[in-house]
């Protein structure tokens, strides 16, 4: 059934509506919707059924929200905090990552349960170099499986944290990988147990990870990191279960927070460089400085080939970018997430503007920006061709109301392989979005170059050729893409609205 016509047929049936279905849709998953808080359900499988069929999902009915004034705003910008390298050695990194429950004062007098990396809000930045060792023991505190997943980072299949490898609650294990060659990019990392990513990050768990060249042609530039994520809180400022609208559109808390702040300050002396995350697990960020534009020289897998002025540019879930901002000059202004419909369901607020944070641009250092930043090459002649369809199900049987997210028509398996490689095979992947909303693509284990883009029947070819590992599919497009893996194993790839990945919107590709 299309999606307007459901949503037409179930209002015209005097149902519910759409989005006030909470109690019929939990109990179409086979949950109560009475919101409890209990976690002993959860296994190593996660809390959602990993086989074919419908979904056992944790769903609450809509509930009072704290205001957005409820969190001190225009405090100075914090700075990430970094991991300590315990290594002794050259050319390694070594260090622990407890995942655990800690009560956080976010609303003054009240205390928040958070689930967190070693009690951090962000977790810990990890910086490192190419060539280095990498071994991070990761200890898991928590009443659910968890994995850490390297997003983005070219590490082993064994050691990337996918949902058939979860750590026990109350164990632990060792991440072991080398960071090869030409990885310097901005990363990050969170958990991936298949159905429990979407809670584990929404109360907390997720971290930055840098790998730094030695030959770095933007080293002049001073660098500052903004992470930005939502929270949601309830009117007892506790993070609350998601809600069936959360289930549908993707989770978006009332609090849009940058390293942890509600719209910092943030001091740029001259011209720096900014490494920015979209560390949410659904809201699309079209970030702008109106009265600056944005020099673009870093994406998900590294600097550019050279430098790319924008006005504005869509941060979608999962992806970060590296920018030039200054001029030297005195200014005032905000950083925005300008709206941007990315065509959510029901009856829904409208879209507005967000300030993320303040900018005051002092006098300072300007640096010259590089014309060539590196040499990205375009990973030889494709020889496998793979298509990989996104698409949504929504039905009425029986007056209740359910829905699928897919991918090729299926919901995710553990148990089963969706498709082949070749190792170190260049492969060209088409994905069409058939579906009503943008869905985020993302896969593990390598990065790729978009080639094109076909929407409503013209074709757009890539503007400047750029590596990433997440790139965003409007409603109906197809994307053209060209990638390689360099490992043996299992990758995971699926959207990166962590809800929609989280009720089977994920498939698995075997590296022969």
């Amino acid at each position: 059934m299309d999606r307007r016509q459901f949503l037409t047929t179930s209002i015209g049936a005097g149902a519910l509506g759409y989005f006030s279905l909470n109690a019929a849709w939990a109990a179409a998953m086979d949950h109560s919707a009475h919101g409890s808080m209990d976690h002993s359900g959860h296994g190593s499988a996660g809390g959602a059924s990993h086989g074919a069929g419908a979904m056992t999902l944790k769903t609450v009915p809509d509930m009072p929200l704290l205001p957005v004034t409820a969190l001190a705003a225009g405090r100075a910008h914090v700075a990430l905090s970094k991991l300590a390298n315990t290594a002794t050695a050259a050319n390694r990194f070594e260090a622990t990552l407890t995942a655990a429950e800690h009560q956080v004062e976010l609303v003054a007098g009240q205390q928040t349960p958070m689930w967190l990396y070693n009690g951090q809000v962000p977790g810990p930045l990890i910086e490192a170099f190419e060539g280095d060792e990498v071994a991070i023991r990761f200890v898991n505190k928590l009443t659910q499986a968890s994995t850490i997943h390297w997003h983005g980072l070219p590490v082993p299949p064994e050691e990337d944290g996918n949902p058939q490898d979860a750590v026990p609650a109350g164990a632990e294990r060792v991440y072991r990988f080398k960071l090869p060659k030409d990885s310097a990019g901005t990363y990050w990392y969170h958990p991936h147990p298949h159905g429990d990513t979407p809670e584990q990050v929404y109360r907390g768990l997720a971290g930055l990870f840098i790998v730094r060249s030695k030959n770095d042609p933007l080293r002049a530039f001073a660098e500052q990191h903004l992470v930005i994520s939502d929270l949601k809180l309830d009117a007892q400022a506790l993070i609350p279960d998601n809600t069936a609208n959360d289930w549908m559109n993707g989770r978006e808390g009332q609090f849009v927070l940058v390293n942890g702040q509600r719209e910092p300050v943030v001091t740029i002396a001259g011209r720096q460089r900014l490494r920015i995350w979209n560390a949410c697990s659904a809201r699309y960020l079209q970030l702008a400085i109106p009265g600056q534009k944005l020099t673009l020289v870093g994406t998900d897998g590294g600097l550019l080939e050279k430098p790319v002025v924008h006005e504005q540019i869509l941060l979608v879930p999962g992806q970060r970018i590296e920018v030039l901002v200054g001029d030297g000059k005195a200014a005032q202004l905000a950083l925005k997430a300008l709206a941007y419909n990315r065509e959510k369901m029901g009856n829904l607020e409208p879209e507005v503007d967000r300030v993320l944070a303040q900018l005051v641009f002092t006098a300072g250092d300007v640096p010259a920006i590089p014309a060539q930043l590196r040499k990205i090459n375009d990973l030889g002649r494709a020889t496998a061709l793979k298509k990989v369809e996104f698409s949504e199900t929504m039905s009425m049987e029986n007056g209740v109301h359910t829905m699928e997210f897919l991918v090729n028509g299926k919901v995710y398996d553990m148990d089963r392989i969706d498709m082949t490689s070749k190792l170190n095979e260049v492969e060209i992947w088409e994905i069409f979005n058939n579906s009503h909303m943008d869905h985020p693509f993302h896969i593990h284990g390598t990065q790729f170059l978009v080639l094109d883009a076909k929407l409503d029947g013209k074709r757009q070819n890539a503007k400047y050729r750029a590596l990433h590992d997440t790139i965003n599919l409007r409603p109906y497009e197809t994307v053209r893409i060209k990638m390689v893996q360099h490992d043996k194993g299992l990758r995971m790839f699926h959207c990166h609205i962590l809800e929609h990945e989280g009720q089977g919107m994920m498939a698995q590709v075997l590296v022969k």
